[in-house]
């Protein structure tokens, strides 16, 4: 009866896995068919004949495969309640299975051959060594059989070894007393692996060559793959005295195998991993026999006839192994040889050098990236870098260098032997593009510690290339400038990725020059002829000539050997700060000639900046050079002519004479105050409406065709408010006390005798502040919804978003090819998004810098509180989320930072207090949004692309969140070792970047502002919502931060006080709900574990009803908690240890801890501890224990 109920019911199990295997299946019968055999393997008595029947070679793989899986689930779920019998029966039909159940190596499926070896290992995860002594001799004899069997042994060995130690998905016990038993019989294991690949690949290279025994080579062949990956998983963790055991045995096999086509890419893994090896030097030493000439031979040819083919896929990854060996191999090289060590440099060392020389010259982009950090490490090393055969090479690296620069081998051309190459590597251009640039930026970093170690050579090598390129003629390639203006070049054109990368090299070899090299010793008079060749030529290629102003910074130093050649380099600054392709042309500029515009100005304010002065003695000539530029109205942009005047306030820095600087900053600026201080721009800037016609926004059609009319305003407006940022970051007081003194620059000392400073610049930024705060005031107001109802058509977005910014959020990829030859703005539109966008960010940056510019200037200036939440925070409520934060970042921050206590009542209370009660209900009310969003999938939506805008709403919620955690933390936490100019995470990034250890909190304190602001209840009150609030949003990089920085240090401050049985209530529950959210991330995790844990011991103590939120905690154990209550609520008992007590209180919240969706559902395998290997003996008193002959101390510790 019972064979017939096993027929029946594997005939309808062939059925259902049939018809879900069967693409032309309904999704109904699919379903059916899955939940009838979910539904037999949870509850059929009779699972096991059924499995066996079914995994009978007989019947097809499908059905072979879902009999085997049968087995694998009766192994994992019912293990622990079947009979010894049972277990014992499985057991023995799972390995006859193993014996005689699959088809031949060649012919079984690796499905099959994968499901079978895992029933085995999970028997063994559950039985051995305790209850299956013989497990391995059982392994041993089988492999006897053949190679069907051998091959399944080497999966069930190197299974085993994944599962115990790789991933190590067992309770530690089982996985202790399994990785033990391993280690003890590893001697055998090992030498079983390495005999098994020895005998399969001695039989495979007798019988290769035979055509009539080719079934019986691939047999052969498959078993020593299969040996090769098994001894790779061991490899790993095995103790090295294996791997180098019998005079390195295993390594030398795998050399010899690198030359055997088929078994070098296992080979070359498998040595990969047991080069690349950690642990004490003394046991490393014997791999440096990998240096030795018979191993060098065979992995040089065997590159040589990997790379001689051409390009075969197979043989480029064999290469990629090859080359990551001969870079583990310098790595164990620089760690073992040192000025203590009584290693020696390897005899073979220059033929290693030119070996991995030859990969550094590979055309792969890819391989060539791969060798830079072990080129850095041989560089950096304290004796191999005045090895004599290393700085031999150092000039064939740098000339490897110099082709290695050019941005050649993009996927989509053919231009280059890179390229085939590339399109293996890469999807796509922009994938290439941005590879390079990250690979270029590293090797640029090695480029410098060779020239470090060479500088003359490499400065000899930069000469020549930048004389090379000057005497070149232009080619521009195939590819056209699209903008009608032919020959000019383009970023792929071949002369501007050859200037592209000679100027890398120069700037490198020069700025690491100047750091190594004396100065009695520095080549000035080729450096002075290689910059005057640089300022004679003459080119209208705006991507060439960009390259050449970089050439121009980066020879300047040279200049500080001959200031006379100082005005001929301006003289080229300036010449390129008005260039143009066309000279009076009409047509707008392109993107490439503002580039090069710009590169000028940010040239001449770099020079400023760090020569102020050597470039004092040309004042008079600079001004005078400035002051005609300026007087043309249309000739520069309004950026271009703020960085010139920013030029020349930081030399009058340099003045070191209040009155006198204070004079030219009145000059400088007298020409921006009419403008700004004129009737019809007090009545633009302080009105809405006067605001948008001033502007032009309010236009209802627009004309492409005639000249913008509003155009002038905007730039006025735009000129005055970019000058007086750049007056305010630039104007400042000698850094020497003693100068500044002299200079007039000190007005007095503060109570604990630090100086108190003027800036010359006040008096001139204060008269024009009030207009500053109108035209804040006023663009807040423009979101009402009755003001964006006022805009023209062409403009009804002039406020949103620009379009880069959101693909920035969003992380979309840049196009590669930013068109230079496009105009800078394609739309009215987007020419006036960017005016908003910039008026209003420059605003604030003005703000925000003028605390730490002007100090007590300007926070006395009268009711300044006032009158910035009169301006900077009217109408927040309309004010969108990508406003909000350069508001938060760029002005309340900094100003924050920058004030003295003695402010704190007067100016940043009155702000900060009713900015974080508003912060928490605009952020509360957004995250609100998000999650009924996500708990209800909303179908109608009139949005053109609704997900899109969604994301971007919800990443933009995210960065205004930390952005506002990260105030809060400035503002209120000081934290040792904490950098509060760090910005915060960047747009993009995501919780990857998270920590995962928890940063004790203990060591966060309430700054003084903190306290003067939790003074205040509401305020208080507002910061603890905020924080704790927090703790559940979901935004990892937040929930970190708020945990380990924020929380304690705020709930510290109220513990003090009485607090409500509500609010104890919702502060602890606050923390669990985090947990439910975040508990799948480890840092989240751990950090809001040790939160709860120092809530719980805090407010239990005084608050009992902190006890009814744990006791709905799902899954707890009501008597664990009384234990860890008892010992809490009673002093006298003695405290376990701080690690055990959060142990124990982790085990009692475990079940609030959120876990990642994978988990949610998985059913849990549950694998029994087995009777410990290894007895603890009580130790005994009787001395006769010691004395007995027969015993002695061995004895204790026998099981």
């Amino acid at each position: 009866m019972a064979m017939d109920q096993v027929n029946a019911l594997c005939e309808e199990l062939v059925k259902a896995v049939t018809v879900m295997m069967d693409p032309s299946s309904t999704q109904r019968y699919r379903l059916e068919a899955l939940k009838f055999c979910e539904e037999f393997k949870e509850k059929c008595p009779i699972c096991v004949p059924c499995g066996l029947r079914l995994a009978e070679k007989t019947q097809i793989a499908i059905v072979r495969h879902f009999g085997l899986q049968i087995l694998e689930h009766v192994v994992k779920f019912r293990w622990n309640s079947m009979s010894r019998l049972e277990k014992v029966y499985l057991k023995n039909s799972v390995m006859e299975l193993t014996a005689n159940g699959t088809l031949d190596i060649l012919e079984e499926e690796n499905h099959i051959k994968d499901v079978l070896s895992r029933i085995v290992v999970e028997m063994i995860k559950r039985e051995w060594p305790q209850h299956w002594p013989d497990m391995l001799v059982e392994l041993d004899t089988l492999s006897k059989q053949g190679e069907t069997q051998t091959e399944l042994v080497m999966f069930i060995l190197l299974r085993l070894a994944e599962d115990v130690v790789t991933f190590q998905t067992l309770p530690p016990q089982r996985r202790r007393d399994i990785q033990q038993t391993l280690t003890q019989n590893m001697e055998k294991i090992f030498s079983f692996l390495l005999n098994t690949l020895q005998e399969n690949v001695n039989k495979y290279q007798q019988v290769k060559t035979d055509n009539a025994q080719e079934s019986k080579a691939q047999a052969y062949c498959r078993v020593a793959i299969a040996a090769l990956n098994t001894l790779a998983g061991y490899t790993d963790w095995v103790s090295l005295s294996h791997i180098t055991a019998e005079n390195c045995k295993l390594l030398e096999m795998l050399c010899l195998l690198l030359s055997e086509q088929e078994l070098q890419l296992g080979a070359a893994e498998c040595l990969l991993i047991a080069v690349s090896r950690k642990g004490k030097l003394e046991d490393r030493k014997p791999l440096m026999i990998l240096f030795g000439d018979a191993v060098m031979h065979y992995m040089l040819s065997a590159a040589q006839t990997a790379d001689g083919g051409g390009l075969v896929e197979k043989h480029y990854v064999f290469l990629k192994r090859l080359c990551q060996v001969l870079c583990a191999l310098g790595s164990q090289l620089c760690a073992l040889l040192g000025p203590d060590s009584d290693v020696e440099t390897p005899a073979n060392f220059g033929k290693y050098l030119e070996s991995f020389l030859a990969f550094t010259t590979h055309p792969s982009q890819f391989l060539r990236s791969s060798t830079q950090m072990t080129w850095g490490a041989l560089f950096r090393h304290e004796v191999l870098s005045r090895d004599p055969l290393l700085l031999a090479i150092i000039p064939k690296y740098l000339r490897a260098c110099m082709t290695n620069l050019v941005k050649m081998g993009f996927p989509s051309k053919t231009d280059n032997p890179s390229c085939e190459y590339s399109r293996l590597d890469f999807d796509s251009d922009e994938d290439f593009n941005a590879f390079f640039n990250s690979s270029r930026a590293q090797q640029g970093e090695v480029m410098r510690l060779a020239c470090r170690l060479d500088p003359k050579t490499s400065f000899q090598m930069a000469g020549e290339w930048l004389k090379y390129q000057l005497s070149a003629a232009i080619d521009t390639g195939s590819m056209k400038s699209g903008s009608g203006e032919s020959g000019l070049c383009s970023i792929f054109s071949p002369s501007f990725v050859q200037w592209e990368a000679m100027t890398f090299f120069v700037e490198g070899v020069v700025n690491q020059m100047f750091r190594t090299v004396d100065k009695e010793e520095i080549p000035v008079n080729d450096g002075i002829e290689l910059l005057q060749m640089v300022l004679n030529f003459e080119t209208k290629d705006p991507l060439i000539l960009s390259c050449v102003l970089t050439n121009v910074s980066a020879l300047f130093s040279f200049v500080t050997f001959r200031p006379e050649f100082l005005p001929q380099v301006f003289s080229k600054l300036f010449s390129s700060v008005t260039f143009e392709i066309v000279e009076e042309s009409k047509a707008p500029r392109t993107r490439a000639v503002r580039n090069v515009r710009r590169h000028a100005c940010s040239s001449i304010i770099k020079m400023c900046r760090d020569y102020p002065q050597l470039v004092l003695p040309n004042f008079d000539m600079l001004y005078d050079h400035v002051k005609q530029l300026l007087s043309n109205e249309l000739l520069l942009t309004q950026m271009e002519k703020c960085a010139l005047m920013e030029a020349l306030v930081l030399i009058s820095n340099q003045f070191k004479n209040y009155e006198r600087q204070k004079l030219f900053i009145e000059e400088l600026m007298a020409p921006v105050a009419s403008i700004w201080l004129s009737e019809e721009m007090h009545r633009a800037l302080s009105d809405a409406d006067a605001f948008l016609a001033f502007v032009g926004a309010d236009q209802k059609s627009y004309d492409l065709v005639q000249e913008d009319p509003c155009g002038l305003n905007r730039a006025r407006m735009s000129f005055c408010v970019y000058s007086i940022l750049g007056v305010v970051k630039r104007t400042s007081w000698p850094p020497d006390l003693e100068e500044a003194k002299a200079g007039g620059f000190v007005v007095g000392y503060t109570p604990t005798g630090n100086p108190i400073f003027r800036n010359p610049c006040t008096e001139q930024v204060l008269k024009l502040l009030d207009n500053l705060l109108a035209l804040i005031r006023t663009h807040n107001s423009l979101y009402a919804p009755e003001m964006l109802a006022k805009l023209g058509e062409p403009f009804s977005k002039a406020l949103d978003m620009i379009d880069a910014e959101k693909s920035t959020i969003l992380g979309l990829p840049q196009p590669l090819l930013d068109l230079n030859d496009s105009p800078v703005y394609k739309t009215i539109l987007e020419k006036m998004q960017r005016f908003f966008c910039t008026l209003y960010e420059n605003c604030f940056h003005i703000l925000g810098k003028a605390g730490l510019s002007m100090q007590q200037d300007f926070y006395t200036v009268e009711q300044l509180s006032t009158q910035l939440l009169n301006s900077a925070f009217v109408n927040l409520d309309n004010l969108p989320d990508y406003r909000l934060r350069p508001l938060l970042r760029v002005f309340v921050k900094p100003l924050v930072l920058a004030c003295t206590p003695e402010y704190y009542e007067s100016l940043v209370s009155p702000i900060v207090g009713p900015l974080f009660t508003y912060l928490h209900m605009r952020l509360s009310q957004k995250w609100q949004v998000i999650n009924q969003r996500s708990m209800l999938c909303e179908d109608e939506t009139t949005d053109e692309n609704p997900e899109s805008q969604e994301m971007l709403e919800e990443q933009l919620v995210r960065m205004l969140t930390r952005e506002v955690v990260d105030l809060i933390t400035v503002c209120c936490v000081s934290k040792k070792g904490t950098d509060h100019t760090a910005t915060p995470a960047a747009d993009g990034e995501d919780e990857e970047m998270m920590a995962t250890e928890v940063a004790t909190p203990a060591t966060a304190e309430l700054t003084d502002l903190g306290k003067c602001l939790t003074k205040h209840e509401d305020v208080c009150t507002a910061l603890l919502i905020l924080a704790f609030n927090s703790l559940a949003w979901k935004d990892t990089l937040s929930c970190q931060r708020t945990t380990t920085q924020l929380c304690w240090p705020l709930l510290k401050q109220v513990l003090s006080g009485t607090l409500l049985a509500e609010a104890v209530t919702w502060l602890f529950t606050s923390v669990l709900k985090g947990l439910q959210t975040h508990g799948q991330h480890d840092g989240c995790m751990a950090s809001l574990v040790h939160l709860a844990f120092q809530t719980y011991e805090a407010l239990r103590p005084r608050y009992v009803e902190i006890r009814a939120v744990m006791e709905q905690i799902p899954d707890i154990q009501k008597e664990s908690l009384d234990q860890f209550d008892c010992k809490l609520l009673n002093p006298s008992l003695q405290k376990a240890a701080d690690k055990r007590r959060k142990d124990q209180f982790k085990r009692l919240i475990a079940g609030c801890i959120g876990k990642p969706l994978g988990e949610q559902f998985r059913k849990e395998v549950h694998i029994k501890n087995l009777p410990s290997l290894f007895k603890k003996t009580k130790p005994t008193h009787d001395s006769d224990a010691l004395d007995n002959d027969e015993g002695g101390l061995a004895t204790i510790f026998e099981p």
